[in-house]
């Protein structure tokens, strides 16, 4: 197959792979790890550690010491767990808008019926697989065998973090891990029409391609209605805070804290006032209108494209996408101007008596006038304005109210009419789009339970590191993703689900609060399009964080993926397949990891990117894995090991994904350690080969095959071998088993 070269000689020049490796010996159990491994806060997250201890020599004779430590997370079955309960909370929510959005007429009754009844199928579903997650007590792995059952769907396959302690006796002691899991995708729903990113675009593409449907909207007019409604839940609550903290520096007297609760009140109420001011809201206001029973629209259909005779007489006409939106002449437009504009209002009368109590305006009655006119219109029916400026709170509690009243009026009407859009995006494409919102959702939850794993740990190790936790909310984390599926065959659908479930993780942030109790699990908050994920930290802890991060501010990834095929597969992919997807991938990421990199060097420090690494060092390899990219060089894993260097050097967390984190993973992940101790830590150049045998043959890797698949046994065979990347061949005596 064109890639046999120097197999015969490697196996003949390492005398050590057919005998038991002495350079290791095995200890495990928690009473093993010690120092920053040996902490309650990570002992939550992790369990079940596997250790193994090496001494190697260095270059210049002397010998370094190596645990290798290999653990699971429960956070494997705890996220998924707490996601599938906010999605169905989140759908018991949409279902009830819809079955709110009133009276409408017998065709459009009939559509929410319909999407109804599949909605409830689908939370009935979700319901029974949780169900199912939450008789897994204690649960804290996947095995590879197990990725196809379908109550296990949101599970993440075969998940661990694996650990390299690095003892030198040149430099200090250094900790260096990885996150191993199986790709992200939907195994149980299979692969025959593709995966989600294939899936996607050709829905979309239909949707587009669709000249008549009797809907108003495009799936872009669908995206921004779903913005909008996730920007009113979001800046409702927020509004609502920090209206009741004006109140409360109102009753304390405090000037200060009063002018700094308005001035955030301000700028949440203007958001949320911004908001509506979208043309989308007060179409979709006509649109119900016109849906409710009597309102037809005026406006034919295109006489070019005459209406098929067989629609139903209760159907409205069809409605092309490039005509305006139908007006119907009882409707009074000029009434939502009114009832937003009142929220802008009511705010105006609120800064005007904030003003006036804190005397910045004078105090003088002259000037407060026409702001006591305003807030005289705005007040609630037979409410008084007290005339004494002595309680504050007094003065200004109308005005919070009426403002929360008119905010709540404008939440109702918009949410419905915005609704009534999701309604017909869910009407027009069932069940397609159901099934899809299931496969994402799968493919997001293993996703998400690396993502909370990895960020954990990498906070854990770095909290003595002022650097990075100001770099954590200063642009946020970087997540390097290392894909080693082919793309041939299924593994093309788990490539296509892997990169999309990756992309939707930048729908996700972290808040860092303070622990109550002992339980420091995270808690997960939010709806589809976006999620924030409360990490716990004990109160000593969580006093040594930057003031920032402390008072909640959000914490950002930016997830990337590179892949490469190894495998026997892919070279049948290069030869007479297609791998137009892997280089598109690859080149879609590097500039999404170039932008990290920009943004890097501009809002960083320069006294703390020096601290480990010049300039040009990341410059530079950033130019070489893009040119990587570009040579289209056949099964060219400099690409992952520059993308994982990069990411080191940016203090990212790292992830290594096969389709079952078993094989093809670990023969990456023990090279990275041994390439690792050559590059900085001064491997002997005479023991490289040998240590990575050790590690493969006698490490913890083979221990994961054997937890996974009952057998201590790498899923190659020879002839596969042959196909495989030099450095990713596994010592002889270590593979022969069929995979699973």
């Amino acid at each position: 197959m064109g890639e046999i070269e120097d197999w015969g000689a490697d196996q003949v020049s390492t005398d050590v792979q057919a005998q038991k490796c002495a350079l290791v010996c095995e200890c495990t159990g928690p009473e093993n790890v010690s120092g920053k491994d040996n902490l309650p806060f990570l002992n939550a997250v992790l369990t079940n550690p596997v250790c193994k201890l090496y001494r190697f020599p260095t270059s210049d004779n002397k010998w370094m010491r190596i645990r290798e430590q290999m653990s699971e997370s429960i956070l494997s079955f705890h996220i998924p767990k707490e996601l599938i309960s906010l999605q169905i909370k989140e759908d018991l929510c949409r279902n009830q808008e819809i079955k709110e959005l009133g009276e409408l007429s017998p065709h459009w009754d009939n559509l929410r019926k319909n999407v109804l009844s599949h909605c409830d199928q689908m939370v009935n579903m979700y319901q029974d697989i949780l169900t199912e997650l939450s008789k897994e007590t204690g649960s804290s792995f996947k095995s590879s065998s197990s990725k196809g059952e379908k109550t296990l769907e949101f599970v993440p396959v075969n998940l661990h973090l694996q650990r390299m302690h690095v003892h030198s006796p040149h430099l200090k002691a250094a900790i260096y891990d990885v996150i191993t899991v199986g790709a992200p995708a939907a195994h149980f729903q299979g692969f025959k029409n593709g995966g989600l990113r294939k899936l996607l675009h050709r829905f979309e593409t239909e949707r587009r391609n669709t000249e008549y449907q009797l809907i108003y909207y495009s799936p872009e007019n669908t995206a921004k209605a779903k913005e909008v409604l996730s920007n009113i839940n979001q800046l409702q609550p927020l509004i609502a805070t920090h209206a009741d903290l004006l109140l409360h520096a109102a009753s304390q007297h405090s000037p200060d804290s009063l002018k700094n609760s308005l001035k955030m009140l301000s700028e949440k109420t203007e958001l949320f006032v911004h908001a509506f001011k979208d043309q989308l809201v007060r179409s979709s206001l006509l649109a119900l209108y016109n849906a409710r029973p009597g309102g037809v629209p005026k406006k034919p259909p295109s006489p070019q494209r005459p209406v098929e005779e067989s629609r139903p007489q209760d159907q409205p006409p069809p409605i092309r996408r490039q005509d305006s939106i139908p007006h119907h002449s009882d409707y009074d437009e000029e009434e939502w101007d009114r009832v937003w504009a009142s929220v802008g209002k009511s705010l105006n009368c609120i800064i005007a008596m904030v003003d006036r109590l804190t005397g910045s305006d004078g105090g003088s009655e002259g000037s407060g006038g026409p702001s006591q006119e305003g807030e005289k219109e705005l007040l609630p029916a037979g409410a008084i304005l007290p005339q004494s400026q002595d309680d504050w709170y007094e003065q200004l509690h109308p005005l919070i109210l009426t403002l929360k009243d008119c905010m709540g009026e404008v939440v109702t009407r918009a949410k419905q009419s915005l609704t009534f859009v999701l309604l017909q995006e869910l009407a027009y494409s069932l069940p397609q789009c159901l099934m899809l919102t299931l496969r994402r959702d799968i493919v997001f939850s293993q996703a998400l339970a690396g993502l909370v794993c990895g960020f954990i740990i990498k906070l854990h190790t770095s909290l003595d590191d002022p650097g990075f936790l100001d770099q954590l909310h200063t642009i946020g984390l970087i997540v390097q993703y290392e894909g080693l599926l082919s793309t041939y065959s299924d593994e093309i659908g788990m490539l296509e689900d892997m990169a999309v479930g990756i992309s939707d993780l930048k729908k996700v942030a972290f808040k860092i609060i303070e622990a109550k109790s002992n339980d420091v699990l995270p808690v997960l908050t939010g709806r589809r399009d976006h999620y924030v994920v409360e990490v716990k930290l004990p109160a000593g802890l969580f006093e040594s964080l930057p003031l920032q991060i402390k008072e909640g501010q959000l914490l950002h990834v930016h997830p990337v993926l590179f892949n490469v095929g190894i495998n026997e597969q892919q070279t049948l992919a290069e030869r007479f397949g297609d791998v137009s997807l892997q280089e598109s991938i690859n080149q879609e990421n590097f500039e999404l990891l170039k932008e990290y990199y920009e943004m890097f060097m501009e809002k960083m420090p320069p006294d703390y990117i020096s601290q480990f690494q010049e300039q040009n060092d990341l410059k530079g390899l950033l130019a070489n894995l893009h040119q990587n990219i570009q040579a289209k060089k056949r099964k060219n894993v400099e690409i992952m090991w520059l993308a994982a260097t990069i990411c080191r050097k940016l203090n990212g967390i790292r992830f290594t994904c096969c389709k079952s984190a078993k094989d093809r993973t670990s023969m990456s992940v023990t090279l990275e350690q041994c390439s690792i101790l050559r590059d900085e830590h001064q491997l002997h150049k005479d023991f490289f080969i040998r240590a990575l045998d050790c590690m493969r043959r006698e490490g913890c890797r083979i221990e994961n095959v054997l937890k996974n698949i009952k057998c201590r046994k790498y899923a190659f065979n020879m002839l596969q071998l042959m196909a495989f990347p030099k450095f990713y061949r596994p010592p002889e005596g270590t593979y022969g088993k069929a995979d699973t």
